[in-house]
């Protein structure tokens, strides 16, 4: 079989999955395909090429339910949900994406297209749009991260720094103990209080907004 674009990236994806980014080398991919290694470059130039271009064939991949007649809260925490699901279905792929590409997501990528949408829909300010649905898009790939790289837990499990005082007054001798719950929080649920706190800022600042027009007038 030929080898092309499509299957070199596909490939590329499997064997990440399976190792992860840094163990992915061309020698390797050009295995995978049963390739002389000197024939990928005739399709791409270079290791980072192919990973910008399974990251780009991973993005188009993004799926979300149009809930066009619901209300944009609604909408967004479905929006973020799905796009967890796609990071946790290529977690070495997206956690390497999104520390390494900052053009993981491109102007045209589904994701950013429904999020401008959203925010547009909730009442933001056109202008403001772009740079309400990047900040969103920070703190949720911030989050996402933390996830799959596990600090996300670890963070969570962390016990308070302060002294604790012990019945004759004395306070604990190692203050900056980690020993806590062996587990963390349900990160699930931690990821829909990220989504409230974001959409309730969001309310705020858009009733902020209306007060102070009408305050105006």
């Amino acid at each position: 079989m030929p080898l092309t674009e499509a299957g070199i990236y596909a490939a590329a994806l499997r064997l990440i999955d399976e190792d992860g980014v840094e163990a992915l080398t061309m020698r390797k991919l050009a295995t995978a395909l049963d390739a002389n290694p000197m024939s990928l470059y005739h399709h791409v130039p270079n290791k980072e090429a192919v990973l910008r271009g399974v990251t780009r064939m991973v993005g188009a991949q993004f799926r979300t339910v149009t809930l066009e007649d619901a209300p944009w809260q609604e909408r967004i925490r479905l929006l973020a949900t799905d796009f967890r699901t796609l990071a946790h279905r290529h977690p070495r792929l997206l956690a390497y994406s999104f520390s390494h590409q900052p053009d993981f997501i491109q102007p045209d990528d589904p994701f950013w297209t429904a999020l401008t949408a959203i925010v547009a829909a909730a009442g933001v300010p056109q202008p403001e749009v772009s740079e309400i649905a990047a900040l969103m898009v920070a703190v949720v790939i911030g989050v996402l991260t933390a996830e799959l790289n596990g600090a996300l837990h670890q963070w969570s499990t962390l016990t308070s720094h302060g002294p604790e005082v012990d019945e004759d007054g004395a306070a604990d001798a190692d203050p900056g103990s980690t020993s806590a719950a062996p587990e963390g929080p349900d990160q699930d649920h931690m990821f829909r209080l990220v989504m409230d706190t974001l959409i309730t800022g969001l309310e705020g600042r858009l009733t902020a907004g209306r007060d102070g027009r009408h305050a105006g007038h």
